[in-house]
């Protein structure tokens, strides 16, 4: 097993008071729930326990509830951790759009590089500590979960910082700045709906959500597949676009190679495809070429035939 590896915590429960109750892992963001947004950021842990109510989802998970339900983040993450067992745990809130496998990598590299720290937390953009997005050690994890509980009788009602201001931090800044953007409100929601389809995040943001929404796992060469509908719209005709790459897709699932690898391939003999198509209509025409046998491109004289006159419909 990697040194490295993870099992993930989400935070799925709340009472979504600022959402009117409405269950906000169900929000819908990009055409994406957030719950399925969180989970495929965190797709490389070993376990992932969502703590909270129960969806459907495109992965397997394991569901677990705090109790009493309702009791808060702190009495919820004691509950998804019992279901943990990797010496690492990601925990992640449920309500984060833009977290992503980026994030995820950065905070695992920075807990590596720093034995000391018994976790690393990512910080905002306003220099606040997120706990809810933090990868932790989880035998301090546990320890001070226990001792909280004990010293507090429950961990019902009690704030995150309890915990964190026990543990040795290492501190994170991601490359995005939304990556802690939280959806607390509906205002939050239509900014997060406003921002993916910004120029720069939509299209990517569409082939993720076609992907989940699927259910395959496969590296999308945009730009390459992207390149071949160009090369079939101009030198074929527009809708051979969108049919060129369907079938490309299609071979490619046909194939034996692996899904990137096979999709590259069907793509490199596509395009050569179009290339010859789009070089026979640029070609000159000669006019020089062969007749075909018994056939007359004008009459005796010199003059165009007319139709039927061969010499063997002559009387």
């Amino acid at each position: 097993m990697s040194a490295h590896a993870y099992d993930a915590v989400v935070l799925s429960g709340g009472a979504g008071r600022r959402l009117g109750g409405v269950d906000k892992a169900a929000v819908r963001v990009g055409g994406r729930t957030l719950l399925a947004r969180v989970l495929t950021a965190c797709e490389g842990a070993r376990t992932t326990v969502v703590v909270g109510g129960r969806h459907t989802t495109a992965r397997p998970v394991t569901w677990a509830r705090e109790d009493p339900p309702g009791g808060g983040p702190l009495a919820a993450l004691a509950a998804g951790v019992r279901e943990t067992g990797a010496a690492l745990i990601l925990v992640l809130s449920v309500d984060l759009p833009f977290v992503d496998r980026v994030t995820v990598d950065t905070l695992v590299r920075s807990l590596a590089a720093d034995p000391h720290a018994d976790a690393a937390l990512l910080v905002d953009a306003t220099g606040r500590d997120q706990p809810l997005v933090a990868l932790y050690r989880a035998e301090p994890l546990h320890r001070e979960l226990a001792l909280l509980a004990t010293e507090y009788g429950s961990l019902s009602g009690l704030p995150l910082r309890l915990l964190t201001a026990e543990l040795a931090l290492t501190r994170v800044s991601a490359d995005d700045p939304f990556a802690s953007f939280d959806c607390d409100t509906w205002e939050n929601i239509a900014a997060a709906r406003a921002r993916i389809r910004e120029h720069g995040h939509v299209l990517d943001e569409w082939i993720t959500a076609v992907k989940d929404e699927l259910g395959i796992d496969l590296d999308v060469d945009t730009p390459l597949l992207l390149d071949l509908a160009r090369d079939a719209a101009h030198g074929v005709a527009r809708p051979a676009a969108p049919l060129t790459t369907f079938l490309v897709g299609y071979a490619a699932g046909r194939a034996t190679a692996e899904g990137p690898e096979a999709v590259a391939a069907a793509v490199a003999k596509a395009t050569a495809l179009a290339a010859r198509w789009a070089a026979e209509a640029d070609a000159p025409d000669s006019g020089s070429g062969p007749a075909a046998p018994g056939s007359s491109s004008s009459a005796p004289d010199g003059g165009p035939a007319a139709p039927g006159s061969g010499r063997a419909g002559q009387a």
